[in-house]
């Protein structure tokens, strides 16, 4: 096995990062990387939106609009880089607006492997102000687009211990197609 497969097992959300960052440069470089994700028709129906110092502070007013409060959200605030995941649907007959989101969704789990590979603390953050105006109109969103969250990004602070990720039981989540009465029934049609 390749070293993508250790990168996967070993990857962990940071809740908590210090106030390093990448750069603009190392961010495209992963960027670019990450856009090699599956992708029907190659509508690449994603981009996204780098924050940095007093645009997480607009991004805090907004959230704070959408929640119905006055001054400004600190979540933003956690840590010194957000990547705004965005869901940029295409016109298309050929591929529908689910696969599109998946291929967005896609760039950023493949992002947040890249970044967490390459050292850096990361945690994909949602909420339902993602869906609001108000932050859809801070971050720029045309009608055809939707946020589908951030990645907070810094540096990876000192532990002491990681906590271990319980792994994955492979056998409850994967199963084989149902082979029931109705399904021999169709196999031995096909057979004739």
């Amino acid at each position: 096995m390749t070293g993508a497969l250790e990168a996967v097992r070993a990857r962990r959300s940071w809740s908590k990062v210090t106030d390093e960052a990448p750069t603009r440069a190392e961010i495209e470089t992963f960027v670019s990387a990450a856009g090699r994700v599956a992708d029907h028709s190659a509508l690449r129906p994603w981009r996204v939106v780098e924050l940095r110092g007093t645009d997480r502070e607009r991004l805090g007013r907004a959230i704070a609009k959408a929640e119905g409060e006055k001054g400004f959200s600190t979540k933003p605030m956690r840590a010194p880089l957000l990547l705004a995941i965005v869901a940029s649907y295409r016109r298309t007959d050929k591929v529908p607006k689910w696969e599109q989101e998946a291929v967005a969704s896609g760039v950023a789990h493949m992002l947040s492997l890249l970044l967490d590979d390459a050292g850096w603390g990361v945690l994909w953050r949602t909420g339902s102000y993602t869906r609001s105006k108000a932050v859809a109109k801070a971050h720029g969103l045309e009608k055809n687009e939707e946020l589908l969250g951030w990645l907070y990004v810094g540096g990876k602070p000192p532990v002491r211990r990681l906590a271990r990720r319980k792994a994955v039981d492979a056998r409850r989540h994967l199963s084989r197609m149902p082979r029931g009465k109705k399904a021999l029934e169709l196999e031995q049609t096909d057979d004739e």
